[in-house]
């Protein structure tokens, strides 16, 4: 048995899966403060009347990192930047705490500047000094060697708990987004650490004993304890939850948009026939360029449960929210109180609904039901035109999915899947203003929860080689190895296979899932006084993400 669990701005959805089969599914609100009382009640439900020791594995995925870095609860960070020559430091400031120092590597990997150990040293005394117990070391081209990243971390030992450095992040070589990237990571360390404590200690509790995964951006999963060296990796976990829910309930290989309305929040996606579109530089969150691979989503601050307001005649929807809608005790109307009163879904209390309607109606001076009817339709309206913006902001760029790029690639959306827990009243509005086909998968509710369950592991590394300086390194492992000097492009990419394959397995893959392909190749001569000197080489390798083995997309759950 599979057991997946989404933890939610607004619920906590769990489903049980049984050879491939949904035996269990369950829906709990989330209480922010207090995550693991969410996890225990969504677990005692689902497990009540099952044995937890036929569980084979159990896959979450939370917005406990997101929503820290969106509330701005994260960490003070201390960034140690070695830049050399080139792009004005300011410009490459992030946080308050960025201290650039010398030494450099340049292009080749080679030493171009010496680190000063005593610069060092009293930059640690001013982080001790200032309390800062998070740090960054981040130098410009580290992923071709990080022995200063390597150097500054070890002068820093006992001057903070946690350091992040920067090639470890990444194999790209993007200097300001490998900067803003290890900020984040160092900045959320700290909760994200004491969140997967108490997740171990609560399956402990639970009786619960099998691998314990999370999901990562991408969409795939990764062992949760194994996600503790790069906790940023699990940014918009939720997100990507939702959308590997749709790709685990549907087989239509179509260009198509994919909502997920929550209470809080619409996630916006998008399918490149039938396959979702891949960040494919790093996703970017509250204005941080990361290198973070992930899912492409869209998410806006307009949910079933968003407050509604009138305000000089005109209505507004979020982005926030307050509480549950009205129909369910909550302090303000909603959408969902709207369409409740339009008897567009009979859940909660509708004498509620109709009563935290009524101001607004007369506010806009209309009948309550004419009320009603303008706010379902302004709430439909705001996601239509978000999705227009995504698709057109896509079509103007390559479009990368999960496994290619797409040269040329036009989108243009053939079906409209919706989840999320308003998708049934919401569905038809929304398929007729996009002018669209309508589906909604089977257990749209849970979509998310299903996603995390049937994920994969995924991984990918960076393979590069200097044949004139006869060294091979995968930044992203810290592995650095001699090679001959006819080393060639088909000898890194199988290295890269072997090292990737360990990788995956140390994170938590069944061999059955590890499904390696190169996404990147490239080779160019070293020259120099007319004569070619050896072949520098980049290879890009990835464990291609996707759906557990035994299990076909859009099979009956």
């Amino acid at each position: 048995m599979i057991l997946g669990i989404d933890v939610g701005g607004t619920h906590t959805d769990a489903v049980l899966i049984e050879d491939f089969k949904i035996i269990r599914k369950a829906k709990v609100l989330t209480d922010a403060g207090n995550l693991m009382q969410s996890l225990l009640k969504v677990t005692q439900e689902i497990l009540s009347e099952e044995n937890p020791g036929k569980l084979s594995r159990v896959v979450l995925s939370t917005t406990i990192s997101t929503n820290a870095i969106v509330q701005k609860k994260t960490d003070r960070v201390g960034m140690i930047l070695a830049c050399g020559p080139g792009i004005e430091p300011a410009r490459l400031a992030v946080g308050g705490d960025c201290h650039f120092v010398a030494g450099y590597v340049n292009h080749r990997g080679l030493e171009a500047a010496t680190v000063d150990d005593e610069e060092i040293r009293r930059v640690g005394e001013h982080f001790q000094a200032e309390g800062i117990d998070h740090v960054g070391v981040v130098g410009k081209f580290s992923t071709r060697n990080p022995v200063q990243e390597i150097r500054i971390r070890d002068r820093l030992q006992g001057a903070a708990s946690h350091l992040s450095l920067g090639h470890r992040m990444s194999g790209h070589l993007n200097f300001p987004r490998r900067i803003a990237t290890t900020y984040l990571n160092a900045s959320v360390a700290r909760l994200y650490c004491r969140f997967v404590e108490d997740v171990l200690d609560f399956v402990s509790r639970q009786g619960i004993s099998v691998p314990i995964y999370i999901l990562k951006a991408d969409g795939g999963a990764i062992d949760i304890r194994q996600s503790l060296e790069f906790p940023v990796q699990n940014i918009l976990s939720g997100p990507a939850a939702s959308i590997m829910g749709v790709l685990s309930l549907s087989s239509r290989g179509e260009d198509a948009i994919v909502l997920d309305i929550g209470g809080t929040t619409t996630d916006i996606a998008v399918f490149a026939e039938g396959v979702p579109l891949l960040e494919a530089f790093g996703v970017t969150i509250e204005g941080y360029k990361t290198l973070i691979r992930g899912l492409r989503t869209k998410s806006i601050g307009l949910g079933g449960d968003s407050c509604v307001r009138v305000d000089q005649g005109r209505l507004s929807i979020g982005p926030d929210r307050e509480g549950p809608a009205a129909a369910f005790g909550g302090p303000c109307p909603t959408p969902t109180d709207a369409m409740i009163v339009l008897g567009l879904t009979d859940i909660g209390e509708r004498g509620a609904a109709e009563k935290a309607l009524t101001p607004l109606a007369e506010a806009l001076n209309c009948s309550l039901t004419q009320a009603a009817q303008q706010i379902y339709d302004e709430a439909c309206r705001i996601i239509v035109d978000q999705v227009g913006r995504v698709i057109e902001e896509i079509n103007n760029q390559p479009v990368y999915t999960i496994h290619e790029m797409l040269e040329g690639k036009q989108l243009q959306p053939k079906i409209l899947y919706v989840v999320g827990g308003p998708a049934r009243p919401m569905a038809p509005r929304l398929g007729q203003l996009l002018n669209c086909p309508v589906h909604i998968p089977e257990h749209p509710e849970v979509a998310n929860a299903i996603g995390a369950a049937l994920a994969r592991t995924t991984a990918e590394i960076t393979v590069l080689a200097d044949t004139e300086q006869k060294f091979l390194s995968i930044a992203e492992e810290g592995y650095r190895a001699a090679i001959p000097p006819r080393f060639s492009r088909e000898d890194a990419i199988r290295i890269g296979r072997e090292k990737l394959r360990e990788k995956a397995i140390r994170m938590g893959a069944r061999e059955e899932d590890i499904e390696i392909e190169v996404i990147e190749s490239q080779e160019f001569n070293m020259v120099n006084q007319f004569y070619t000197t050896g072949k520098n080489i980049r290879v890009k390798l990835q464990v291609k993400p996707g759906l557990i083995a035994g299990f076909q997309a859009g099979q009956r759950l």
